[in-house]
């Protein structure tokens, strides 16, 4: 079986390393795919030294920003296309910790879709600051409340069988940002995949700077209003 772990970046020259290093520990065969949005600093020649010294990394260097859920598109398909049986997708930022790859893996051969949660143990984001955990949670009440999520829908780290779910689903989210995250979640509630929720720990970066801007916040609420009408009031 092939696997592959897709890491979208920019600009995580101070992260690229550190991650790549756990990953190895881990000592679970399988692919790192990068997904590049034209960083300016030193990340892509990072990247393509690992390349270079290691045939498991692969890369896909974009030309814009063109968002993170735009790059998961991008990886995902790729994934598919080249046949990979099982995805993982995490941040490059040190958020997101290798150590539960295993139990990610074990659980998606259980059902069709992993996901992490911040929610379903206490302090699972202790160390974040106020306005962080403030941001997460109000999204994670108003996607609950306008959609009926009551998963974590909005992070990134993730993990399926290609086998058990279908390639279109990604596409039929709409929203190439932050949104995509729980949009994509919701995709696959309605089409009544089973979803398992796995309790993480997540330290908040370290090193680097999030690529979240309030615009991001802004334009995800009205996305989110945008949804819950036309599929609440309009039945679209």
């Amino acid at each position: 079986m092939r696997s592959c772990v897709i890491i979208p970046t920019l600009n995580e020259e101070k992260n690229i390393l550190k991650l790549y290093k756990k990953i190895l520990k881990t000592k679970i065969n399988l692919d790192i795919l990068f997904v590049d949005d034209n960083s300016t600093d030193n990340t892509r020649l990072i990247v393509k030294k690992l390349s270079k010294n290691n045939k498991k990394v692969k890369f896909i260097f974009r030309n814009n920003k063109k968002g993170i859920g735009s790059a998961h598109k991008d990886a995902i398909k790729y994934a598919y296309k080249k046949k990979y049986s099982l995805i993982i997708t995490m941040d490059a930022d040190g958020t997101h910790d290798p150590k539960y790859f295993k139990s990610m893996i074990k659980k998606a051969y259980m059902y069709d879709y992993v996901i992490t949660s911040r929610f379903k143990k206490e302090n699972l984001i202790k160390d974040w600051p106020i306005e962080r955990k403030l941001i997460t949670y109000t999204r994670h009440i108003l996607v609950k409340t306008f959609l009926g999520l009551s998963y974590d829908a909005s992070g990134a780290y993730r993990c399926f069988l290609t086998k058990k779910i279908p390639l279109n689903i990604f596409f039929q989210s709409k929203n190439n940002d932050y949104a995509f995250f729980w949009e994509v979640t919701y995709q696959i509630k309605l089409k009544q995949y089973t979803i398992y929720e796995i309790p993480v720990k997540l330290v908040y970066r370290k090193l680097g700077k999030s690529k979240m801007k309030f615009k991001h916040i802004i334009y995800s609420l009205f996305y989110l209003m945008k949804i819950f009408f036309e599929r609440k009031i309009l039945k679209v």
